[in-house]
């Protein structure tokens, strides 16, 4: 239902690209900025005592910061949790459904 409203609202725009495109790239800077700041909150809610969840958040952070791709941080970020839980002994943590996200992952990097 989400996609469905957000494509039909982007559906006058198709009309009025033209338009926008006399507002200069740098004008979004601001509202970037701001994405950013609202992004970084919950990361202070991650609890950074207990590493088996702390170092995937912290991989994915990082790999969104340096290689410029958020799939990338978050492709490693899951593949990178499910390991160190199953590495920990915490196998009931892992569902299947993460199972199958990894799956899609992994084929997205190998393709």
């Amino acid at each position: 239902m989400t996609a469905i409203v957000a494509g039909l609202l982007f559906l006058p725009f198709i009309f009025f690209s033209p338009l926008l495109s006399v507002v200069p790239s740098i004008a979004t800077s601001p509202a970037l900025v701001l994405v950013g700041v609202f992004m970084a909150k919950p990361i202070t809610q991650i609890n950074w005592r207990q590493f088996d969840d702390a170092i995937p958040a912290f991989l994915a952070l990082v790999l969104i910061l340096f290689t410029y791709s958020i799939t990338q941080g978050i492709i490693w970020g899951f593949l990178s949790w499910t390991v160190i839980k199953f590495t920990v002994g915490k196998k009931n943590e892992v569902t299947p459904t993460l199972l199958i996200i990894d799956l899609f992952a992994v084929a997205a990097l190998v393709l």
